[in-house]
């Protein structure tokens, strides 16, 4: 099976503790097609999430991140 990979970069809008940070994290590489899932830690507002876009649009991932009160906004869409 050919596996597709894209990457999108979510601006985080809101300044994130450790705790929420990893959760957000999990939360996200859970989702099905989501291969990886990141926050730099030098760059704490921006998460880079590794996908299969043909298993989970960008839109849908943001919507699990601001489904968890975080503002945020795709970025390089």
């Amino acid at each position: 099976m050919h596996k597709h990979c894209s990457d999108v970069v979510i601006h985080l809008d809101d300044e994130l503790s450790d705790d929420v940070i990893h959760e957000l994290e999990r939360n996200l590489s859970c989702v099905p097609g989501v291969y990886c899932a990141c926050v730099n830690d030098r760059a704490r507002h921006l998460m880079l999430v590794d996908y299969d876009p043909e298993g989970v649009q960008a839109g849908e991932l943001l919507n699990v991140v601001r489904r968890q009160g975080i503002g945020a906004e795709l970025i390089g869409l």
